[in-house]
């Protein structure tokens, strides 16, 4: 399928919003200490207990660098680990209730500074961008992980 110019458009529209909200989710963690990636982890872990291998799946990474960002959140007293009830080798990570209500202040943060941008739409054309974004966005493009770097010295 060729591109056409609303497809140009559209995808302007969405890279361009993108970066907007990227912003104000920078800034918000910034101000409680966690990366654009643990707040991503943090609003994945509010509705469901995924399993690590999936959740790493999801965001591209690899095992080994989405452990390091679960130990550090479960240090924090936001996430827990632990087995899988249907699977048991499998390891599951959960939120914790400090991790459900530092979410809950941060998306109401965001909220406040998206405000002046969504606040530009009469509630309808808020409904009506919602469910357009929906079929973009269920389900998620699929994440590919990141390539591995090559050892140090090498290349």
């Amino acid at each position: 399928m060729v591109p056409d110019d609303s497809t140009d458009v559209l995808i302007d529209g969405l890279v361009r919003s993108a970066y907007q909200v990227m912003g104000v989710l920078t800034r918000i963690g910034a101000e409680h200490d966690l990366s654009l990636t643990q707040l991503r982890v943090l609003g994945i872990l509010r509705d469901r207990r995924p399993r690590v291998s999936d959740l790493a799946a999801f965001l591209g990474l690899d095992k080994s660098t989405l452990s390091g960002l679960i130990a550090r959140a479960e240090q924090r007293g936001l996430v827990t680990r632990g087995t899988s009830p249907e699977d048991r080798r499998a390891v599951v990570v959960a939120i914790t209730d400090a991790g459900l209500e530092l979410t809950r202040r941060m998306y109401e943060k965001a909220q406040e500074a998206l405000e002046p941008a969504t606040g530009r739409l009469e509630p309808e054309q808020r409904r009506r961008l919602a469910q357009l974004l929906e079929p973009l966005l269920t389900p998620p493009l699929p994440a590919t992980p990141r390539p591995a770097r090559p050892p140090r010295g090498t290349s």
